[in-house]
């Protein structure tokens, strides 16, 4: 089982080191563009796409559930359909979010509290970066198909290929061009774009044996499509859940004045840099709990949650040292500000915290995403929420302090945690 595991896990693990490194780049370029503004002008565009690209992180999650119980099942024309009717609703969301984008910058910054300098860079990036929406969406359904399709390597290659060229462009058209700010969203829309082209060569190579199962009419049929909503809303809710949380701490960390923000741009990235690790498991969790509950095989289910809670453990452990010993050091990399520097030092006990308090949740969340359970998983990021927000406005009238902010962050995943065990009895074994 651990060999199956390990499979699974070491390319994702492999491919998301890649992905916070993205945000550090995107990061340390605008730290070195003179102020502290343009980090945290990163912190609110990112953000701003967490708004929008969160509450469509069910087309991953759900297209990954799915297509992990077909395999399990044997049943590739259910695969096919799946990717079918996600890609279609990625294009058509897509093409939704291009046409708002004017009134959702509109509305977002009725809420957020950033100095104009902020605001301004953050549009700038949003405006540019928008036009990656069809290519992100896309690839959200293409990574969730591989990973069900017991298939790591691929997304592995993808993730890769797409923040490699983000990289290589952000620092290039940020530093090196005239386009200075500006050069970083471009960075990030040409990745997309690469990743997509990748995506569709693989699918291509490794699956068009598959080709004949396509039938766009019949993915497209009303009861079937009811089927794919009835899951997903509730993974929506889950999303809209998660950016609630997320977003909102950024939000709420600007109030804070732009060095704060930047602070906790620069935490959040490095607690990130731990998830991604954990994410490869739960990923490896997603794959094998989908193909076990579909073959009907609770031994193997069983086995195989077992194992992965010992090494979401065991990362949470290595990732609490690492923090405490490099905490400082991560830090320096990430900025040449002085001020910000100093400021992290309050903050640097909640990186050596947080990872083994959070490995339960996330690892979680890979098994009930390949249950299909989305219920428990709506259920559990409501009450991560409430825990989030409740916390923050109890404490806040108590200090000034910003860390109320990583109090409430705490609560959040000691709740999502808590609920996710007490029902797994019954929404993930009981399935088999």
């Amino acid at each position: 089982m651990n060999r199956r595991i390990l499979k699974l896990a070491i390319p994702s693990i492999f491919a998301n080191i890649t992905v916070p490194l993205v945000g550090m780049v995107d990061i340390a370029v605008a730290g070195r563009l003179g102020s502290a503004a343009a980090i945290g002008a990163i912190a609110v565009g990112t953000m701003l796409f967490d708004l929008l690209y969160w509450n469509f992180g069910f087309l991953r999650v759900g297209t990954g559930g799915l297509t992990a119980q077909s395999y399990g099942r044997r049943c590739f024309k259910d695969s096919i359909k799946y990717m079918t009717q996600g890609l279609s609703v990625s294009l058509g969301s897509a093409l939704f979010i291009l046409a708002i984008q004017y009134l959702f910058i509109l509305v977002a910054f009725e809420f957020i509290d950033c100095s104009p300098e902020v605001a301004a860079l953050s549009k700038q990036y949003f405006f540019i970066r928008v036009w990656a929406a069809p290519a992100t969406l896309s690839l959200f359904v293409f990574k969730g198909w591989f990973i069900g399709m017991q298939n790591t390597v691929s997304p592995m290659a993808i993730d890769v290929v797409v923040n490699v060229v983000n990289v290589v462009a952000s620092i290039w058209l940020g530093l090196y061009t005239d386009m200075s700010f500006a050069g970083i969203a471009l960075g990030t829309v040409i990745a997309q774009y690469t990743g997509l082209l990748l995506a569709i060569a693989l699918f291509v190579i490794y699956y068009r044996k598959l080709f004949h199962y396509f039938d766009l009419k019949e993915s497209l049929h009303l009861e079937d499509m009811k089927a794919f909503f009835k899951l997903n809303g509730n993974l929506f809710v889950r999303s809209l859940c998660f950016m609630c949380i997320y977003s909102g701490f950024t939000a709420l960390a600007a109030g804070y004045g732009d060095v704060q923000l930047a602070v906790s741009s620069i935490m959040m990235k490095l607690l990130m840099l731990f998830s991604y690790f954990i994410d490869g498991f739960a990923y490896a969790g997603e794959a094998l709990t989908g193909r076990y509950i579909g073959a009907k095989d609770k031994p193997n289910l069983l086995k195989s949650v077992k194992y992965l809670f010992l090494w979401s453990a065991a990362i949470g452990v290595i990732s609490t040292i690492a923090y405490a010993v490099g905490g400082e050091w991560m830090v320096r990399l990430m900025t040449t500000e002085a001020a910000v520097i100093e400021g992290t030092r309050p903050f640097l006990f909640w990186l050596v915290l947080m990872p083994i308090i959070s490995c339960a949740a996330f690892m979680w969340d890979g098994i009930y995403i390949g249950a299909t359970a989305s219920i428990p998983i709506r259920n559990s990021m409501i009450w991560a929420c409430v825990a989030f927000y409740v916390i923050y406005f109890i404490f806040r009238g108590s200090t000034d302090s910003i860390q109320v902010l990583w109090y409430a962050y705490f609560a959040h995943l000691i709740a999502r945690a808590l609920y996710l065990t007490i029902v797994a009895r019954k929404e993930v074994f009981g399935k088999c």
